[in-house]
């Protein structure tokens, strides 16, 4: 039985007051859920003090990115090593306004997970089609591309630890969800070719989520489709109400 991860990424928002706000106020909400795997990822300056704001509660820290270096002359990254003396637990990696706006490719972000696991994080791996490569049907050549080039040279043992989220990226912030169906189609051929790739013990362990404009409204949809095993959520994440409530749905 795959473990829902609801996680949700607070992208270039809050401050530390604001952070704490947020986390101390989601924390009674979710106290007696034990049966999703909650995440929250908010910006690298905050890490520490979310880290001890959720001490003793069901809420794991995770960053939204990291460098693949442990140290060196690379002004302004952040390391998977400093990620974990931060107190993180998870990392979100390739995430698809990382490849849209600061030129992260599968390479890249294939390095990026393998240092992740090498530091012992939890790598929550995002992939996903724009409209226009879904207009021009390519969203399962699309996939296939970035599920291979991210996980290239892992073992099936490492994916122990590496959660997979489709974004379609015309579903973010859009306003936009993909069809029950639609993201039914899509996780189940991610599952298929992992499986290709590392076999179906492996394929039917990996959890897969789905990310792009996820709310209170329809996460219980989606969530009962077979192949999707949680969230990773932007907007709805900023509040800890409704974050809560998509936490706690009942599917």
């Amino acid at each position: 039985m795959r473990k829902p991860v609801i996680a949700g990424n607070w992208k270039l928002y809050k401050t530390t007051p604001e952070a704490l706000e947020l986390v101390n106020g989601l924390k009674p909400l979710v106290v007696n859920n034990s049966r999703v795997e909650i995440v929250v990822a908010p910006v690298f300056t905050v890490l520490a003090s979310v880290k001890q704001a959720i001490a003793g509660s069901p809420v794991s820290l995770a960053a939204q990115n990291c460098y693949w270096e442990e140290e060196g002359a690379f002004t302004g990254e952040v390391s998977p090593k400093m990620l974990v003396d931060a107190g993180c637990t998870h990392v979100i990696i390739g995430h698809s306004e990382r490849r849209q706006y600061f030129g992260e490719t599968d390479a890249t972000v294939n390095k990026k997970i393998k240092a992740s696991l090498n530091a012992g994080l939890t790598v929550l791996f995002c992939i996903g089609e724009t409209l226009a490569e879904r207009e021009a049907e390519q969203t399962l050549d699309v996939l296939k591309t970035q599920l291979c080039g991210g996980l290239e040279g892992l073992s099936g043992e490492q994916l122990a630890k590496v959660v997979i989220a489709y974004e379609p990226v015309w579903a973010i912030g859009t306003g936009k969800t993909a069809t029950n169906d639609q993201a039914q189609d899509a996780h189940s051929f991610i599952r298929g070719v992992v499986g290709g790739l590392y076999g179906t013990a492996v394929s039917d362990a990996m959890r897969i989520l789905y990310g792009g404009s996820v709310k209170p409204d329809n996460i219980k949809g989606l969530m009962a489709q077979p192949d999707i095993d949680g969230a990773l959520v932007g907007g709805a994440s900023l509040n800890a109400e409704s974050f809560a409530a998509i936490v706690n749905h009942q599917a």
